[in-house]
């Protein structure tokens, strides 16, 4: 390397900034520290050692407040030595100056290929970057491969020796945030905004809008002209069904909006628990509630409000319960169980969990009879627990009984009817015994599960929500695939 002149060193820190897209000044702190280390290993660890480089490219130094001669600066001192430092440090910077572009992009959406997937990870260029998508930040059942261009969120960014890791997620709700801004112009304007939002990846994502403009109507401009605004974002996501929701800062309004395409008849409001009590139609219930509670949970989220749906007829049977049950622990009189009620407190569990200074005042109690009665409670709803446990194993051998009887009877009118064998019940092997029949039903677990299967099909053909035509129906603002 020998000895550098001043507009040598210009020229390096020029090409490097030119080639690596770093800043100058970086690249001059880079090399000072290069050599400054090149240095000591000439002098020794304990030399007080500082050397600058000014704007003329001159490299000036000094050794113990001693002016260094820059020939020997840079000749003497191994210049091998400062010149694999120097790449070192603009690695260093490369690598900086990456993870500072990509920290800033954290909650972002980014696009990028898939290069290719590795066990439990799929690759993903970014340009400049290769990123990981990690397994769990994919939504289920959906597969990339090489080629395919790809858009996520950056969920994370680490440095790792030499390198940058950036980290993507698609599961992550802010993905669905970042679509609808890039699809619905009026979000990125600042028209529409976007107030609250829930997600299941791969299943179902809840989206709250509001407008600040009257003439804008916020869930008609999400989902676009034939809803065709809404099927890219539905499409980008693997087919995820999306509510959307009219937002209201009042919860009377805004949680029969998150419950669609049910319909509500009332909401209480159980302020003191945060829960809020919804009240359907007997035929609105398994649609209020969703295929595997989903509906209820993801308008939970969206409202932070934990919803509770039940009909009249249980509230007016839980209310009954909860006062009997509460009048019958010792320290509470009928008047503090009816107010208990009245606040929304319907089960042992919940009184379980009731804050001490609450019950204390509310009837007007010392903090001794307050615990006596948290204490008997936290037992009734343990006992309550487990009679729940038995009895759905009860039911469950039941279910089993009554379906090895129903395979059972099938197989006699099979037989009677002299049926070909291709329509027996699957599993049913014609010529097997009902006895021995019953035997293999119960033990297997596997058509338990089918069964389930088959109610969980029932449930989502009955959970699909009819669009009307009407304008003002309010199911219109539930998109269904």
């Amino acid at each position: 390397m020998g000895a550098m002149n001043p507009n040598e060193v210009l020229r390096i820190v020029d090409a490097i900034h030119r080639d690596k897209n770093i800043d100058k000044e970086i690249v001059i702190q880079a090399i000072e520290a290069a050599l400054v280390s090149a240095a000591r290993k000439y002098y020794g660890d304990e030399a007080d050692i500082e050397i600058r480089i000014n704007s003329d490219g001159e490299i000036q130094g000094k050794i113990n407040d001693e002016p260094l001669d820059p020939e020997e600066t840079v000749g003497r001192i191994a210049a091998q030595t400062a010149k694999q430092v120097i790449i070192q440090k603009i690695r260093e910077a490369e690598r900086d100056a990456l993870y500072d572009e990509y920290e800033e992009l954290q909650g972002q959406m980014v696009g990028g290929v898939v290069q290719r997937n590795e066990g439990r990870a799929t690759t993903v260029s970014l340009g400049n970057v290769e990123a990981i998508l990690p397994r769990g930040e994919q939504i289920p059942g959906e597969s990339h491969h090489a080629n395919e261009r790809v858009r996520a969120t950056v969920f994370d960014v680490r440095k790792d020796g030499s390198r940058v890791k950036v980290i993507l997620s698609r599961t992550r709700p802010q993905l669905v945030q970042r679509l609808f801004e890039q699809e619905i112009p009026e979000i990125a304007e600042g028209v529409i905004e976007v107030r609250g939002m829930a997600r299941e990846p791969g299943y179902r994502s809840k989206v709250a809008v509001s407008s600040a403009d009257q003439r804008v109507d916020c869930v008609g401009a999400c989902v676009g002209v034939r809803g065709n605004r809404i099927k890219n974002i539905v499409d980008e996501l693997a087919g995820e069904r999306i509510d959307i929701v009219r937002w209201s800062d009042d919860m009377q309004v805004l949680i029969p909006n998150a419950l669609q395409p049910a319909e509500v008849d009332e909401v209480i409001l159980c302020k003191m628990m945060g829960r809020a009590i919804v009240l359907v139609r007997e035929d609105q219930l398994s649609l209020a509630i969703g295929r595997r509670g989903q509906n209820v949970r993801l308008a939970s989220k969206l409202c932070l409000w934990d919803i509770e749906i039940m009909t009249q007829e249980e509230l007016q049977e839980q209310i009954e319960n909860a006062v009997v049950g509460y009048s019958a622990l010792e320290g509470v009189t009928d008047e503090l169980a009816e107010r208990l009620v009245g606040e929304g407190f319907l089960s042992y569990d919940d009184l379980s969990v009731i804050e001490p200074d609450d019950l204390m005042e509310m009837g007007e109690l010392s903090q001794e009879v307050v615990d006596r009665i948290v204490e008997q409670a936290e037992a009734k709803a343990e006992e309550a627990e487990q009679a729940a446990a038995a009895e759905r194993r009860r039911l469950k051998e039941q279910e089993r009984i009554d379906k090895a009887t129903a395979e059972a009877e099938t197989l006699e009118a099979a037989k009677e009817a002299s049926v070909p064998s291709e329509t027996a019940p699957e599993g049913v092997e014609l010529g097997g015994s009902p006895d021995t029949l019953e035997h293999s039903a119960t033990s297997d677990e596997a058509k338990a599960e089918q069964a389930e299967a088959a109610t969980d099909a029932a449930d989502e053909v009955s959970s699909t929500p009819s669009v009307s035509s009407d304008e003002s129906s309010s199911s219109k603002e539930e998109v269904a695939e």
